[in-house]
């Protein structure tokens, strides 16, 4: 017990003078660097990548079991979604010095950022009702769109010099949508959502042109579906198991391969 103790004591010394010297404020700024093929992925965003309302393994982890299937190389994933976030929420988040979610993106060569829907969340009785135009989220629309772009410059910057995948997803709806849709939305109100989604996808689409980001479209392969309630939640508003696949998959087609192993390129 006392050799245990003067070894913990001698460790925290050398941690100490570690930081002192190197100026670093936690010990996951010491760790090294990820050991060659080895790929760290973070999921960013909210109640969809976070898995809500779903009795099961949600898309990051099953995008990281087909990846290291693909690569056959060890995946680590890190799923930091939360559910109700929004795209002013994740950027005080990254912004936030040493946070969870600024260490694991540090640490992440590949990025997956599914961000947006909560922003319209006020509204949402305006659009499902069929009141709502355009004009009645103007400003949240305006806001998503400037928070993307400052979303992916801070990625970047901490990721620094190093070669990052990052995959934006949009959605398949930002409000409800199959059965729960037509049971609680007015016809109206179905097409305004519909149409606010499709708005909200050409904000992210638009926001990973800019960036060297890939845009990876949920909206066409789950509205195309022979049944979109199938791939829902009883909530109607949140992936079930199929969905949750089926997002890993549209993901995993959508990563190069291999990874990029060249610096990003361009500010």
């Amino acid at each position: 017990m006392i050799h245990t103790l003067r070894r913990l004591a001698a460790g925290l010394l050398v941690l100490a003078f570690v930081s002192a010297v190197t100026g670093a404020d936690t010990v996951s700024e010491l760790l090294p660097p990820p050991a060659a093929g080895q790929v760290r992925v973070v999921a960013l965003g909210d109640s969809v990548t976070s898995g809500s309302n779903c009795d099961c393994a949600a898309f990051p982890q099953l995008y990281g079991d087909l990846l290291h299937n693909r690569s056959a190389v060890p995946v680590t994933v890190d799923n930091q979604g939360v559910a109700g976030l929004d795209s002013t929420g994740l950027l005080q988040e990254l912004d936030q010095r040493n946070s969870p979610v600024e260490q694991a993106t540090k640490a992440a060569n590949v990025v997956l950022l599914t961000i947006g829907a909560n922003d319209f969340g006020d509204h949402h009785d305006d659009v499902t009702s069929g009141q709502c135009t355009g004009d009645c989220v103007s400003d949240e629309y305006e806001q998503l769109t400037a928070n993307l772009g400052r979303i992916l410059s801070r990625v970047h910057d901490l990721r620094g010099n190093l070669p990052t995948t990052i995959l934006m997803t949009g959605y398949w709806n930002v409000f409800k949508d199959g059965d729960v849709a037509k049971q609680q939305y007015t016809p109206s109100g179905r097409i305004a959502s519909d149409q606010l989604t499709i708005r909200t996808n050409n904000a992210i689409a638009a926001a990973a042109r800019a960036d060297d980001a890939t845009y990876v479209d949920i909206y066409t392969p789950f509205e195309n579906s022979t049944d979109i309630t199938a791939l829902l939640a009883s909530d109607g508003d949140h992936p079930d198991s199929a969905g949750h696949a089926l997002i890993a998959r549209l993901l995993l087609a959508a990563t190069p391969n291999p990874l990029p192993t060249s610096p990003r390129q361009g500010g």
